[in-house]
């Protein structure tokens, strides 16, 4: 009998992968975990039913919220990442020798264990010595923090259910605190395609635009995600995603990546028409 596990993007539409097997499923105090194995995206990372991550395209989502902000902060010392507990941010921010600290809040242990047991070639770098883990909620943590990071990448779930503290006006305020005089934050920004999702990225948007003077929006392409056509927030207190961009600085750096790239930096930010629209009628 053949497993097929659905991703419903909206009602009517859902991305359905053959399943070979299913390698681990269980209840965690804040989610339901579930790791399948499947012939054509490899290992997939499933919480509450929505698909997180594949083993076959996640580097393309983790070098985009990652290298993107690295080639224009002239000098990322120390990082928060708020979510990120598969290690995919983590595994491109330890590329880079010049970064001293990286602090991971994930609420929730056993997605962490997980990843460590099953996506070794994200979770592996976790154990780098920069590394710090916080079980703790993330809008409460970085309340608390003022003046402290150079980067905030923030690898979030979904806006809505546990994650949707971590969409709200009060958090990207608290992000701004945090950062130092010339810092960067950087958002997973959902799909512009499907309406719900385009009515998320408006959402986001218009909030980031209230507490940061500067603040794009980028993108890739990620076959595995809703629509294949997924958004990146940039939001910067100094820095221009494009101005201040230093694709020889970064090139020297000897960065391995399979998606990003100094050429292509500048191509990520010219969006599609309807995609501009949707930018203005919240700016």
């Amino acid at each position: 009998m053949e497993m097929w596990f659905s991703d419903m993007h909206t009602e009517n539409v859902k991305l359905s992968i053959k399943i070979d097997r299913q390698l681990f499923s269980a209840q965690s105090e804040y989610q339901r975990i579930d790791v399948l194995d499947s012939r054509e995206f490899g290992k997939i990372l499933v919480a509450d039913g929505d698909l997180m991550l594949t083993e076959m395209d996640e580097f393309i989502y983790h070098e985009m919220i990652s290298h993107v902000p690295m080639a224009v902060h002239p000098n990322v010392e120390h990082v928060l990442v708020i979510g990120g507990g598969d290690g995919g941010v983590v595994r491109e921010l330890v590329k880079y020798d010049g970064i001293q600290q990286i602090d991971v809040v994930e609420v929730d242990p056993l997605l962490v264990e997980v990843c460590r047991k099953y996506f070794p070639q994200m979770a592996c770098s976790l154990n780098d010595p920069r590394v710090q883990i916080y079980h703790e909620d993330g809008l409460r943590f970085v309340r608390s923090k003022a003046d402290a990071y150079d980067l905030i990448i923030i690898d979030s779930p979904n806006p809505f259910g546990p994650g949707e503290g971590l969409f709200t006006k009060e958090f990207y305020g608290n992000c701004y605190n945090a950062l130092h005089e010339d810092g960067i934050m950087v958002n997973q920004h959902e799909s512009p395609f499907y309406r719900e999702e385009a009515f998320q990225c408006q959402r986001m948007h218009k909030r980031i635009i209230e507490s940061f003077p500067i603040s794009r929006i980028y993108q890739a392409h990620i076959p595995s995600y809703p629509s294949g056509h997924w958004l990146f927030g940039f939001a910067s207190k100094k820095y221009h995603p494009l101005d201040d961009m230093d694709g020889v600085r970064w090139k020297l750096l000897g960065i391995r990546t399979k998606y990003y790239l100094p050429r292509l930096h500048a191509g990520v930010f010219a969006l599609p028409a309807y995609v501009e629209e949707l930018v203005k009628d919240v700016e």
